[in-house]
């Protein structure tokens, strides 16, 4: 399996340029995750990666030799697409086995690998079926298999699982960690829109927006350390919170009635922003809290609730996670608690999810 480099890589189309100086190093072996908003230039980093789009300027390297203009055919990767591209007259076996076929390699050694591949997708049992006969996990499966067969370098995945219900997704994310697990020192670098894909799935992710990497590190590392509010907006759901407060050179922060004294190290002063996320929010009787709030709205989840929250110096409403079994009712004034460990402070000139392009 390779290493991946990428050093300063740039992409233009036309006078547009989508990405712009992109630096990252990906270990043999390791499962990176590329997660961003729609356009934020995660596929795009991917497909010059595989070959697919050629690179304005900058370098792509694997396992430290120079790939950058190295035809896709050649660089030894499997990709996996959203779309299945399945080819509908074809058995699962065939077209596990297509590319086999295609480097004419004897029939008994695609029968032999076919088998192996399809026993480690749990597809033995379907081998003599076509598409149309599969659900769409299945369907995925095969053109998973149809890439492992291959024995590539890397794997590429871009956002397979989007076009599954949701049910199915969480048994493919369960079945693309467990085939990671059992290949071993498989290099796999997949993109996703999907928070919890990225947090279940990577060793590290990479947060990307406008183009550029905000934030590198394992999935706690971005959701408990975000680098800005850009970052710590994207990377949880519900979102962080984000308050509009004043810290004083003692670095106490003060909004509206509020006086809070984060523990975290910031090293902010004057303006700024609070981050606090939802589940280190907690409901009290009004006049007990830190703040009071009303109750704007209440989401029952089931086994947890979404309580959003107004009060006249909140620019928008703040939510609170909270236990399932609640009892409260729209306008009633609550007191809200804040846990000063798990506080954030970031500077308002923090590239933000608004400013996102």
């Amino acid at each position: 399996m390779a290493r991946v480099e990428l050093r300063n890589i740039r992409k233009s189309f036309g006078a547009i340029e989508v990405i712009r100086g992109v630096d990252l190093s990906i270990d043999k072996g390791e499962f990176v995750v590329f997660v961003g908003p729609s356009g934020c230039g995660k596929s795009t980093v991917l497909r010059l990666i595989s070959g697919l789009e050629s690179v304005s300027s900058g370098q792509i390297l694997f396992d430290g030799k120079d790939m950058t203009r190295t035809a896709p055919s050649k660089r030894q990767l499997a990709m996996v697409f959203q779309s299945y591209a399945l080819f509908p007259h074809l058995t699962v076996a065939e077209n596990i086995g297509f590319g086999l076929s295609l480097a004419k390699t004897p029939k008994a050694e695609i029968t032999r690998r076919v088998t192996e591949v399809a026993k480690t997708l749990q597809l033995d049992s379907l081998l003599d079926r076509t598409p149309r006969q599969l659900s769409g996990g299945q369907r995925q499966r095969v053109a998973i298999g149809r890439s492992i067969i291959r024995n590539p370098r890397v794997f590429l995945f871009d956002e397979p699982l989007s076009n599954l219900d949701a049910a199915l997704r969480v048994s493919m994310r369960l079945e693309i960690a467990r085939l990671h697990r059992e290949l071993g020192d498989v290099t796999m670098i997949y993109v996703t829109h999907d928070q919890i894909e990225a947090m279940t799935l990577a060793d590290r992710i990479v947060v990307l927006n406008g183009g550029r990497i905000e934030q590198v590190g394992t999935p706690m590392e971005v959701y408990e350390n975000p680098a800005n509010t850009f970052v710590a907006g994207f990377v949880g759901a519900p979102s962080m919170n984000f308050i509009r407060c004043n810290v004083d050179l003692d670095g106490v922060a003060r909004f509206g009635p509020a006086s809070i004294s984060p523990t975290r190290p910031h090293g902010v002063s004057g303006d700024a922003l609070l981050g606090i996320r939802p589940e280190h929010l907690a409901l009290v009787d009004s006049g007990k809290g830190m703040f009071d709030a009303e109750v704007e709205l209440v989401e029952r989840l089931g086994a947890e609730s979404l309580v959003y929250l107004r009060a006249s110096f909140l620019e928008k409403p703040i939510t609170v996670r909270t236990g399932g079994a609640l009892s409260l009712s729209e306008r009633q004034s609550v007191g809200v608690q804040v846990d000063l460990t798990n506080l954030h402070v970031f500077s308002p000139a923090s590239p933000s999810l608004s400013q996102a392009s």
